[in-house]
């Protein structure tokens, strides 16, 4: 069944919950969404805080892909530019499928929404995102569009002896 995606949606304490979940859910099965396992809910709190506090002053919209529980089984925070040269793209952050949700599809059509409802912004003609390499990710993006335009080699320091890329990605609306 697909997913029903919501932009901007009224954040109850319902959603909130779900959301905080999901995150937990993700990170803890590999997900690289800013932490490294093993995350519990009081550990992403700060971040969801963070994103919410963005959302109230406008420079934040959320993204939401719910299951038929009604539940929150992805997301995508675009993140708008206030800098007057960069206004016309796009951040994309905290981009999750839920694992239970993987290999469905639920990926593809969450990157389909995000793109539609990037193309709703006001000017905006380009999305930009990063990613941790050695997750496969950049594949996944680049499977959806996105070209990497980007790379700082060991910038993402995920244990003592493991450094990652961090990968910057650019989808043109135009």
């Amino acid at each position: 069944m697909p997913l029903t995606f919501d932009l901007d949606p009224e954040t109850t304490p319902g959603l909130l919950d779900s959301i905080r979940t999901l995150w937990v859910d993700v990170s803890n099965a590999g997900g690289a969404v800013g932490f490294v396992p093993p995350v519990t809910t009081e550990d992403v709190r700060p971040e969801l805080i963070k994103h919410l506090t963005a959302m109230a002053e406008g420079r934040t919209r959320l993204l939401v892909g719910r299951d038929e529980t009604g539940a929150a089984a992805a997301t995508a925070f675009f993140t708008l530019n206030t800098h007057r040269l960069m206004r016309h793209w796009c951040w994309l952050y905290s981009v999750m499928v839920h694992p239970s949700h993987q290999g469905k599809g639920y990926g593809r059509e969450l990157m389909a929404a995000v793109e539609d409802a990037a193309r709703g912004m006001d000017g905006v003609q380009g999305i930009r995102l990063t990613c941790r390499g050695g997750t496969g990710v950049d594949r996944f993006y680049a499977s959806c569009g996105y070209k990497e335009v980007g790379r700082v080699p060991g910038a993402i320091k995920v244990a003592d002896d493991d450094f990652r890329d961090d990968i910057t990605m650019w989808l043109p609306l135009n």
